[in-house]
């Protein structure tokens, strides 16, 4: 029986090395895509793919605990596994302490000290020194590192005050006879000091969570089911190729016009050619995001994978429907627990509204219990929980960038991203995590979160001589929670380590708690208001934004608007144009006000290629 505990634990953490291993690889190509090309750093490419590993394997570490905590017990007797010895699951639990530990303390140097410096570093370039051989290592070493020292003071300071300032909420936690709140204020003061560094930065994270995970999670489905184009690269190769023809003509006309005139064009034709030339410029650039678009001057290997994309543009949409339903079943159950922990925790906000045990259905949990009896179900299902809102993440910091109140100081994009902002975005996501952690053990799944899968027996029929044993009564078996005095939950129910450690950092300093409560709330809204404004709202674009951008930007959001989607899709896929386009295509000098793909993207609304 041994050898099968451990058979189990070991495959669990093999899974975890290989989704560590993946990780990594995902990283590499995320930041290398984003980045810009010619701008790359080997020390902020190296940095940011080892920040990104270090959070995601953060995140993956969760199902880990639930599914090791699960794995000794059993669920359909409430009784510990026979290989499931105290001393074992100790084990367990230490080796879970250790990788947790060591994961936030590597996050929290990344982001406090290695990033910082990173950055100094990178800024600390100088081109011009660099030509003429005047550039010295040591001094731009030396100058990176004074400006970080502001950092290391920072987190100097946050860990003396959690080393020796008393726990806020030790004395509120004392006439708790509760064997679970004894366990958590049962800590020494290297893991008080760590649990008010991690408190402090996971509320300043759930403030970053709010805004950018709450907007993620309602922008992410609905990107992908408007992210197919409105109109093919070959149709739109077509199209713009008569356009270009057609204004280069009247180009051709203006000039004979007025070839011979002493005072050269009039004021009127003038200002027709500047439109016709500007008008110009933006069809030259169609012209090659559709050569792009196509694959030109590309393998036969790239072009291929476009029509691959092509093929499973569909696929997308229907993707994006399910993660809908999957972002509304979250926000539902979050919005359950979160009423049912205002109005039945134990201790309100004195412990940070820990809830003994779920009073009302929540889906979200019932599905992860469901799904635990098909193991490894469960693991999966979670995991991809944890992506699914790092992705959300992302996916809000790339819309809404990195501003400063109402200030955009980056801007996030694919292939445009510059070294500042990947670095200032990774410390981001690192706080983000931490709020995600929290939402999902707290809010998303609190009792599976906390115990998982495990049960306890209640039957005590057997005079009080050996553990209970329902074997013959299944319907004595219940779900762990923490408000449990039976001394046959003491024995059997072990909470994960994550679950503990944030309910430590709750308890023992309740403003965390109150704040990273209530700002479940503040997360709900924006989702609501986001998810509203995206289904009544087309995708369009902010012309003058456009102007200022580079003209990448512009062309980028040429195949992105939405219509006739479906049939791009099929343009793509065989390489040919079809007979009919949007409205207005045909000339690219549709009028004012009209939709498809006219001129206006230098702000020539009205088409001058119209004008005969």
């Amino acid at each position: 029986m041994a050898s099968a505990g451990l058979l189990q634990t070991s495959l669990i953490w093999v899974s975890y090395a290989v989704a560590v291993a993946l990780v990594l690889i995902v990283s590499v190509i995320t930041i290398l895509t984003w980045q810009t090309p010619h701008e790359r750093s080997v020390a902020v490419s190296t940095v940011s793919i080892l920040t990104l590993t270090a959070l995601l394997a953060t995140v993956l570490l969760l199902p880990v605990d639930i599914a090791l905590v699960s794995s000794t017990a059993s669920a359909h007797l409430g009784a510990k596994k026979d290989w499931a010895t105290p001393a074992r699951v100790e084990d367990i639990l230490l080796t879970l302490k250790i990788v947790y530990y060591t994961l936030y303390t590597l996050d929290a140097l990344l982001c406090l000290i290695v990033i910082p410096f990173t950055y100094f570093w990178y800024e600390e370039y100088d081109e011009v020194e660099e030509e003429e051989g005047t550039a010295s290592t040591a001094g731009r070493l030396w100058r990176a590192f004074k400006y970080t020292l502001g950092f290391v003071f920072l987190v100097v300071i946050i860990f003396l005050v959690g080393f020796f300032v008393p726990a806020a909420g030790k004395d509120a936690g004392k006439h708790m006879d509760l064997d679970y709140f004894k366990r958590l204020l049962a800590a020494n003061n290297g893991e008080k000091a760590l649990t008010f560094g991690v408190g402090l930065l996971t509320t300043l994270g759930t403030l970053l969570y709010v805004l950018y995970t709450g907007s993620g999670l309602a922008l992410l489905p609905v990107s992908l089911i408007k992210s197919a184009p409105s109109i093919s690269a070959p149709q739109l190769s077509a199209t713009t190729a008569s356009a270009l023809e057609r204004n280069r003509e009247l180009q051709r006309q203006l000039e004979m016009r007025n070839a011979g005139r002493p005072n050269g064009m009039s004021q009127k034709d003038r200002r027709e050619m500047d439109a016709l030339l500007r008008e110009e410029r933006t069809l030259v650039r169609r012209e090659r995001l559709a050569a792009e678009a196509r694959g030109d001057g590309r393998g036969k290997i790239y072009r291929a994978w476009t029509k691959i994309q092509a093929v499973f543009r569909p696929l997308k949409l229907l993707g994006g429907i399910f993660l809908l339903l999957v972002s509304i079943l979250v926000w539902v159950s979050m919005l359950i627990t979160g009423i049912d922990k205002a109005a039945n925790s134990v201790c309100k906000r004195h412990c940070g509204y820990i809830l003994g045990h779920i009073n009302v259905f929540q889906p979200a949990n019932w599905i992860f219990v469901q799904a635990a009896r098909a193991f490894p179900v469960d693991y999966v299902l979670m995991a991809l929980l944890v992506l699914f809102l790092f992705g959300s993440s992302v996916t809000g910091l790339t819309t809404v960038g990195v501003r400063f109140l109402w200030v955009r100081l980056f801007q996030l994009k694919k292939g445009r991203t510059a070294p500042q902002a990947l670095l200032v975005a990774t410390v981001l996501l690192a706080l983000m995590v931490l709020a995600i952690n929290y939402a999902v053990a707290m809010l998303v799944a609190p009792q599976y979160a906390i115990y998982g899968t495990q049960t306890f027996c209640i039957n005590t029929n057997n005079n009080g001589r050996g553990a209970p044993d329902c074997r013959d009564h299944p319907d004595m078996v219940r779900p762990c929670s923490e408000a449990l005095r039976e001394p046959a939950a003491r024995d059997v129910c072990t909470p994960t380590v994550l679950s503990t450690f944030l309910n430590r950092v709750t308890l023992q300093w309740p403003v965390f708690g109150a704040v990273n409560f209530w700002a479940q709330f503040a997360f709900l809204a924006v989702f609501l208001v986001v998810f509203v404004t995206s289904l009544f709202r087309a995708p369009g674009f902010n012309l003058s934004e456009l102007d200022e951008e580079a003209e990448v930007d512009e062309e980028e959001g040429l195949l992105a608007s939405t219509g006739r989607r479906f049939g791009a899709t099929w343009g793509d896929i065989t390489g040919r144009a079809s007979r009919t386009g949007p409205s207005g295509a045909g000339s690219g000098t549709q009028r004012r006000g009209e939709g498809g793909y006219g001129t206006g993207g230098e702000g020539n609304g009205n088409g001058a290629g119209g004008r005969t």
